[in-house]
Parts: structure tokens; C-alpha cells; sequence
């Protein structure tokens, strides 16, 4: 499992023109790839990390001061460019393999207490974000 984290001031993703997910202030937008062997350990690994991750300002975490979190499922994180031009994607799990992985880690952050907005798996999302810092981070299970 794969996740690039960011600290935001705001963001939103959209389909077909529609708001499906938004953040009501700062927090995090987490974009979530899936690979062919992610299970319960990963999902558990994944969600504590995000909760606890100390980016936040003053060094905190979103469990510390309540932040909401939005997390998008993006299979290309699995991309590999590395020959050619045109990326493969052999190593991100199928759909009936990764919905499942997706929805267990937003399950698994909102059991520890997150208030997580989602994407819509599969969908021709946009997102719309204000990076904060800007901080990134990449998490890798």
C-alpha cells in the first residue's frame, strides 16, 4: 500500500461537476494505492500512521487536534515509467481487489476516531486543494 499525505488548508474532490468530499478546514488529503498483496495488517498499519503522522502545524498529529482527513483512491501511485513512455500499472491490485482495501483503511481511520471524506472509487474525480507548507509525505507499507 502506497500514500502520498498532504497538509491542507482546504480541499474538495468532485464528480460529474459534484462536490463528494470536502474538508470543513485544515487537514489532511490522502491519495491511497492499493497493491496486489495489501491486507488487514497493511489497512491497520496505513490508518494509525495517517492518524498519528505529526505534520500537522506545531508538529501535530490529526489525532491531536481532530483534523478531518480526505482520502482519494488513485491506483496510478503504482505506476512504473521506468521503460517506454506509456506507464504500466501491473503492480496496483484490480478494483474487486483494492475497493475493498480502500473502504477498510477509511473505516479503520474513522474507528480511531478520524472524520474521513471520500472520493468515489473508480470515478473520473478532480480534486481541488491548498497545500499548507506545502508538506508532503509519502507512507509505503
Amino acid at each position: 500500500m502506497r500514500a502520498v499525505v498532504q497538509r491542507v488548508l482546504e480541499a474538495s474532490v468532485s464528480v460529474d461537476g459534484k462536490v463528494v468530499g470536502s474538508l470543513p478546514g485544515p487537514g489532511l488529503v490522502v491519495l491511497l494505492g492499493v497493491t496486489h498483496d495489501d491486507g488487514p495488517d497493511q489497512v491497520s498499519w496505513m490508518a494509525r500512521k495517517i492518524w498519528g503522522l505529526r505534520i500537522l502545524r506545531e508538529e501535530r498529529s490529526a489525532s491531536e487536534v481532530d483534523a478531518p482527513i480526505l482520502v482519494v483512491s488513485q491506483f496510478t501511485l503504482y505506476g512504473d515509467a521506468r521503460k517506454g513512455r506509456r506507464p504500466t500499472w501491473n503492480a496496483a491490485a484490480p478494483g474487486p481487489v483494492s475497493e475493498p482495501v480502500y473502504e477498510d483503511v477509511c473505516a479503520e481511520l474513522e474507528r480511531l476516531g478520524a472524520t474521513v471524506a471520500r472520493g468515489v472509487f473508480g470515478a473520473d474525480m478532480l480534486l481541488s486543494l491548498q497545500n499548507d507548507g506545502p508538506v508532503t509525505v509519502i507512507l509505503e507499507t
